[in-house]
Protein backbone atom coordinates (compact mmCIF):
# COMPACT_ATOMS: atom_id res chain seq x y z
CA UNK A 1 0.00 0.00 0.00
CA UNK A 2 2.85 2.41 0.66
CA UNK A 3 4.06 2.70 -2.93
CA UNK A 4 0.66 3.59 -4.45
CA UNK A 5 -0.04 6.04 -1.64
CA UNK A 6 3.30 7.77 -2.17
CA UNK A 7 2.67 8.10 -5.91
CA UNK A 8 -0.76 9.57 -5.25
CA UNK A 9 0.65 11.97 -2.69
CA UNK A 10 3.35 13.13 -5.06
CA UNK A 11 0.80 13.63 -7.84
CA UNK A 12 -1.52 15.66 -5.59
CA UNK A 13 1.41 17.75 -4.36
CA UNK A 14 2.50 18.48 -7.93
CA UNK A 15 -1.03 19.52 -8.92
CA UNK A 16 -1.25 21.78 -5.88
CA UNK A 17 2.11 23.33 -6.72
CA UNK A 18 1.04 23.97 -10.30
CA UNK A 19 -2.17 25.59 -9.09
CA UNK A 20 -0.29 27.80 -6.67
CA UNK A 21 2.20 28.78 -9.35
CA UNK A 22 -0.61 29.81 -11.69
CA UNK A 23 -2.33 31.75 -8.91
CA UNK A 24 0.87 33.63 -8.08
CA UNK A 25 1.18 34.76 -11.69
CA UNK A 26 4.03 32.59 -12.95
CA UNK A 27 5.72 34.50 -15.83
CA UNK A 28 5.77 31.51 -18.18
CA UNK A 29 2.08 30.84 -17.56
CA UNK A 30 1.22 34.48 -18.07
CA UNK A 31 3.22 34.58 -21.27
CA UNK A 32 1.46 31.52 -22.59
CA UNK A 33 -1.94 32.99 -21.73
CA UNK A 34 -1.09 36.37 -23.18
CA UNK A 35 0.17 35.07 -26.53
CA UNK A 36 -2.00 32.13 -27.55
CA UNK A 37 -1.47 30.48 -30.88
CA UNK A 38 -3.82 31.59 -33.62
CA UNK A 39 -5.11 28.38 -35.15
CA UNK A 40 -6.28 28.15 -38.70
CA UNK A 41 -9.77 27.08 -39.66
CA UNK A 42 -8.65 23.45 -39.31
CA UNK A 43 -7.36 24.04 -35.79
CA UNK A 44 -3.64 24.46 -36.46
CA UNK A 45 -1.07 27.22 -36.41
CA UNK A 46 -0.50 26.77 -40.15
CA UNK A 47 2.83 28.69 -40.58
CA UNK A 48 4.39 26.85 -37.64
CA UNK A 49 3.03 23.52 -38.86
CA UNK A 50 4.44 24.06 -42.36
CA UNK A 51 7.82 25.16 -41.00
CA UNK A 52 8.15 22.16 -38.72
CA UNK A 53 6.94 19.81 -41.46
CA UNK A 54 9.52 21.12 -43.95
CA UNK A 55 12.26 20.86 -41.34
CA UNK A 56 11.36 17.25 -40.56
CA UNK A 57 11.23 16.44 -44.26
CA UNK A 58 14.72 17.85 -44.83
CA UNK A 59 16.04 15.88 -41.85
CA UNK A 60 14.52 12.62 -43.11
CA UNK A 61 15.64 13.02 -46.72
CA UNK A 62 19.13 14.08 -45.62
CA UNK A 63 19.54 11.02 -43.41
CA UNK A 64 18.36 8.69 -46.17
CA UNK A 65 20.80 10.21 -48.65
CA UNK A 66 23.78 10.00 -46.29
CA UNK A 67 23.20 6.62 -44.61
CA UNK A 68 20.20 4.44 -43.80
CA UNK A 69 21.39 3.91 -40.24
CA UNK A 70 20.92 7.62 -39.59
CA UNK A 71 17.26 7.25 -40.51
CA UNK A 72 17.00 4.29 -38.16
CA UNK A 73 18.39 6.51 -35.41
CA UNK A 74 15.76 9.16 -36.16
CA UNK A 75 12.99 6.55 -36.00
CA UNK A 76 14.32 5.24 -32.68
CA UNK A 77 14.50 8.75 -31.21
CA UNK A 78 10.96 9.54 -32.37
CA UNK A 79 9.52 6.33 -30.93
CA UNK A 80 11.34 6.81 -27.61
CA UNK A 81 9.81 10.29 -27.30
CA UNK A 82 6.44 8.86 -28.36
CA UNK A 83 6.62 6.20 -25.64
CA UNK A 84 7.45 8.89 -23.08
CA UNK A 85 4.48 11.00 -24.25
CA UNK A 86 2.06 8.08 -24.09
CA UNK A 87 3.31 7.04 -20.66
CA UNK A 88 2.88 10.57 -19.32
CA UNK A 89 -0.60 10.86 -20.82
CA UNK A 90 -1.74 7.53 -19.36
CA UNK A 91 -0.44 8.54 -15.94
CA UNK A 92 -3.13 11.25 -15.87
CA UNK A 93 -5.73 8.48 -15.49
CA UNK A 94 -3.62 6.55 -12.97
CA UNK A 95 -2.18 4.06 -15.48
CA UNK A 96 1.52 3.86 -14.64
CA UNK A 97 3.40 2.17 -17.47
CA UNK A 98 6.82 0.75 -16.46
CA UNK A 99 9.32 3.07 -18.10
CA UNK A 100 12.53 1.03 -18.32
CA UNK A 101 11.19 -2.12 -20.04
CA UNK A 102 9.03 0.03 -22.35
CA UNK A 103 11.99 2.10 -23.56
CA UNK A 104 14.40 -0.84 -23.78
CA UNK A 105 11.75 -2.85 -25.61
CA UNK A 106 10.98 -0.10 -28.12
CA UNK A 107 14.65 0.34 -29.02
CA UNK A 108 15.19 -3.44 -29.19
CA UNK A 109 12.19 -3.94 -31.48
CA UNK A 110 13.40 -1.39 -34.01
CA UNK A 111 17.00 -2.59 -34.01
CA UNK A 112 16.03 -6.27 -34.16
CA UNK A 113 13.62 -5.64 -37.04
CA UNK A 114 16.32 -3.81 -39.01
CA UNK A 115 18.98 -6.44 -38.34
CA UNK A 116 17.03 -9.69 -38.01
CA UNK A 117 13.79 -9.21 -39.93
CA UNK A 118 10.18 -9.97 -39.08
CA UNK A 119 10.86 -13.02 -36.91
CA UNK A 120 13.19 -11.01 -34.69
CA UNK A 121 10.57 -8.27 -34.38
CA UNK A 122 7.91 -10.74 -33.21
CA UNK A 123 10.27 -12.33 -30.68
CA UNK A 124 11.29 -8.94 -29.33
CA UNK A 125 7.75 -7.66 -28.82
CA UNK A 126 6.99 -10.85 -26.90
CA UNK A 127 10.04 -10.38 -24.69
CA UNK A 128 9.09 -6.75 -24.15
CA UNK A 129 5.65 -7.73 -22.89
CA UNK A 130 7.20 -10.30 -20.55
CA UNK A 131 9.61 -7.67 -19.27
CA UNK A 132 6.78 -5.22 -18.60
CA UNK A 133 4.82 -7.91 -16.79
CA UNK A 134 7.69 -8.96 -14.52
CA UNK A 135 8.83 -5.38 -13.84
CA UNK A 136 5.38 -4.28 -12.77
CA UNK A 137 4.67 -7.39 -10.67
CA UNK A 138 7.92 -6.80 -8.79
CA UNK A 139 6.57 -3.39 -7.77
CA UNK A 140 3.45 -4.88 -6.15
CA UNK A 141 0.13 -6.32 -7.24
CA UNK A 142 -2.15 -3.36 -6.46
CA UNK A 143 -3.52 -1.99 -9.79
CA UNK A 144 -0.97 -4.18 -11.57
CA UNK A 145 -3.42 -5.44 -14.21
CA UNK A 146 -4.27 -1.88 -15.26
CA UNK A 147 -0.61 -0.85 -15.47
CA UNK A 148 0.41 -4.00 -17.34
CA UNK A 149 -2.40 -3.50 -19.87
CA UNK A 150 -1.19 0.05 -20.42
CA UNK A 151 2.35 -1.25 -20.86
CA UNK A 152 1.25 -3.77 -23.47
CA UNK A 153 -0.61 -1.01 -25.32
CA UNK A 154 2.53 1.15 -25.42
CA UNK A 155 4.63 -1.83 -26.53
CA UNK A 156 2.39 -2.44 -29.53
CA UNK A 157 1.47 1.19 -30.28
CA UNK A 158 3.77 2.72 -31.36
CA UNK A 159 6.83 0.49 -30.90
CA UNK A 160 5.81 -2.77 -32.58
CA UNK A 161 3.99 -1.02 -35.43
CA UNK A 162 7.02 1.21 -36.05
CA UNK A 163 9.09 -1.94 -36.42
CA UNK A 164 7.55 -2.42 -39.86
CA UNK A 165 9.18 0.86 -40.94
CA UNK A 166 12.51 -0.65 -39.86
CA UNK A 167 11.71 -3.73 -41.95
CA UNK A 168 11.14 -1.53 -45.00
CA UNK A 169 14.32 0.42 -44.31
CA UNK A 170 16.40 -2.78 -44.15
CA UNK A 171 15.60 -3.70 -47.76
CA UNK A 172 18.20 -3.08 -50.47
CA UNK A 173 16.05 -0.22 -51.79
CA UNK A 174 14.88 0.63 -48.26
CA UNK A 175 15.56 4.35 -48.56
CA UNK A 176 13.18 4.63 -51.52
CA UNK A 177 10.55 2.47 -49.81
CA UNK A 178 10.63 4.74 -46.78
CA UNK A 179 10.28 7.82 -48.98
CA UNK A 180 7.28 6.28 -50.75
CA UNK A 181 5.69 5.23 -47.45
CA UNK A 182 6.13 8.63 -45.80
CA UNK A 183 5.21 10.63 -48.92
CA UNK A 184 1.92 8.82 -49.49
CA UNK A 185 1.03 9.11 -45.80
CA UNK A 186 1.77 12.83 -45.83
CA UNK A 187 -0.39 13.20 -48.94
CA UNK A 188 -3.26 11.68 -46.97
CA UNK A 189 -2.89 14.40 -44.35
CA UNK A 190 -2.48 17.17 -46.93
CA UNK A 191 -5.41 16.04 -49.07
CA UNK A 192 -7.66 15.57 -46.07
CA UNK A 193 -6.71 18.98 -44.71
CA UNK A 194 -7.25 20.85 -47.99
CA UNK A 195 -10.52 19.18 -48.93
CA UNK A 196 -11.76 19.36 -45.35
CA UNK A 197 -11.13 23.11 -45.09
CA UNK A 198 -12.54 23.93 -48.53
CA UNK A 199 -15.40 21.46 -48.86
CA UNK A 200 -15.96 19.87 -45.47
CA UNK A 201 -19.67 19.75 -44.62
CA UNK A 202 -20.42 16.28 -43.27
CA UNK A 203 -18.55 15.23 -40.10
CA UNK A 204 -17.10 11.73 -40.15
CA UNK A 205 -16.88 11.16 -36.38
CA UNK A 206 -18.09 14.31 -34.60
CA UNK A 207 -17.84 12.79 -31.12
CA UNK A 208 -14.17 11.87 -31.67
CA UNK A 209 -12.73 14.39 -34.16
CA UNK A 210 -15.20 17.19 -34.99
CA UNK A 211 -13.04 18.68 -37.78
CA UNK A 212 -12.67 15.43 -39.73
CA UNK A 213 -15.22 15.24 -42.57
CA UNK A 214 -16.19 12.79 -45.26
CA UNK A 215 -15.18 15.36 -47.87
CA UNK A 216 -11.74 15.48 -46.27
CA UNK A 217 -11.54 11.69 -46.34
CA UNK A 218 -12.42 11.72 -50.04
CA UNK A 219 -9.59 14.21 -50.57
CA UNK A 220 -7.22 11.91 -48.70
CA UNK A 221 -8.16 8.96 -50.90
CA UNK A 222 -7.85 10.98 -54.12
CA UNK A 223 -4.45 12.49 -53.33
CA UNK A 224 -3.10 9.18 -52.01
CA UNK A 225 -4.22 7.18 -55.03
CA UNK A 226 -2.70 9.65 -57.50
CA UNK A 227 0.43 10.19 -55.42
CA UNK A 228 0.88 6.47 -54.77
CA UNK A 229 0.54 5.56 -58.45
CA UNK A 230 3.14 8.13 -59.47
CA UNK A 231 5.52 7.39 -56.60
CA UNK A 232 5.59 3.60 -56.93
CA UNK A 233 6.02 3.73 -60.71
CA UNK A 234 8.75 6.40 -60.77
CA UNK A 235 10.57 5.75 -57.52
CA UNK A 236 10.33 1.95 -57.17
CA UNK A 237 9.77 0.87 -60.80
CA UNK A 238 6.55 -0.82 -59.73
CA UNK A 239 3.16 -0.97 -61.47
CA UNK A 240 1.01 2.12 -61.27
CA UNK A 241 -1.98 0.10 -60.11
CA UNK A 242 0.05 -1.20 -57.18
CA UNK A 243 0.82 2.38 -56.20
CA UNK A 244 -2.85 3.31 -56.51
CA UNK A 245 -3.75 0.37 -54.26
CA UNK A 246 -1.10 1.46 -51.78
CA UNK A 247 -2.59 4.96 -51.83
CA UNK A 248 -6.14 3.80 -51.20
CA UNK A 249 -5.11 1.52 -48.33
CA UNK A 250 -2.88 4.24 -46.89
CA UNK A 251 -5.72 6.75 -46.81
CA UNK A 252 -7.90 4.28 -44.90
CA UNK A 253 -5.14 3.23 -42.47
CA UNK A 254 -4.03 6.83 -41.87
CA UNK A 255 -7.58 7.88 -41.08
CA UNK A 256 -7.98 4.94 -38.68
CA UNK A 257 -4.72 5.89 -36.98
CA UNK A 258 -5.76 9.52 -36.65
CA UNK A 259 -9.17 8.62 -35.23
CA UNK A 260 -7.62 6.09 -32.85
CA UNK A 261 -5.31 8.64 -31.31
CA UNK A 262 -8.12 11.21 -31.19
CA UNK A 263 -10.19 8.67 -29.26
CA UNK A 264 -7.33 8.04 -26.82
CA UNK A 265 -6.75 11.76 -26.27
CA UNK A 266 -10.45 12.48 -25.81
CA UNK A 267 -10.70 9.65 -23.30
CA UNK A 268 -7.68 11.03 -21.43
CA UNK A 269 -9.02 14.59 -21.59
CA UNK A 270 -6.05 16.12 -23.44
CA UNK A 271 -5.73 18.05 -26.71
CA UNK A 272 -2.18 17.08 -27.70
CA UNK A 273 0.27 14.49 -26.45
CA UNK A 274 2.80 17.27 -25.80
CA UNK A 275 3.95 20.60 -27.24
CA UNK A 276 7.33 19.53 -28.62
CA UNK A 277 6.45 20.33 -32.25
CA UNK A 278 4.96 23.83 -32.75
CA UNK A 279 1.81 23.71 -34.84
CA UNK A 280 1.60 19.92 -34.54
CA UNK A 281 1.61 19.08 -30.84
CA UNK A 282 3.66 16.09 -29.77
CA UNK A 283 5.63 13.45 -31.61
CA UNK A 284 2.72 11.01 -31.29
CA UNK A 285 0.41 13.59 -32.86
CA UNK A 286 2.52 13.18 -36.01
CA UNK A 287 3.20 9.46 -35.71
CA UNK A 288 -0.42 8.43 -35.20
CA UNK A 289 -1.04 7.86 -38.91
CA UNK A 290 2.48 6.72 -39.80
CA UNK A 291 2.68 3.85 -37.31
CA UNK A 292 -0.67 2.44 -38.44
CA UNK A 293 0.22 2.79 -42.13
CA UNK A 294 3.68 1.18 -41.67
CA UNK A 295 2.57 -2.49 -41.60
CA UNK A 296 0.14 -1.87 -44.47
CA UNK A 297 2.82 -0.21 -46.60
CA UNK A 298 5.38 -2.91 -45.76
CA UNK A 299 3.03 -5.72 -46.81
CA UNK A 300 1.78 -4.05 -49.99
CA UNK A 301 5.21 -2.94 -51.17
CA UNK A 302 6.61 -6.42 -50.49
CA UNK A 303 3.89 -7.79 -52.78
CA UNK A 304 3.83 -5.10 -55.47
CA UNK A 305 7.60 -4.49 -55.61
CA UNK A 306 9.19 -7.73 -54.32
CA UNK A 307 12.87 -7.94 -53.44
CA UNK A 308 15.34 -9.66 -55.76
Amino acid sequence: MNAPQSRSARRNAAQAANGAQAADGDPSTAATSATPEKPSRAGRNLPAAIGVGVGLGVLIIGSLILRKELMLGIVIAAIVVGVWELRRALAQVSIHVPLVPSLVGSISMLVSAYVGGGEALIVTVGLTCVGILLWRIADGVLDAVRDIAGGFFVAVYPSFLAGFAALMLAADDGARRIVAFILVTVLSDVGGYAFGVLLGRHPMAPSVSPKKSWEGFAGSVLTCVVGGAVTVELLLDGPWWGGALLGACTAIAATVGDLTESTVKRDLGIKDMSTILPGHGGIMDRLDSLVVVAPVAWALLAWVVPQG
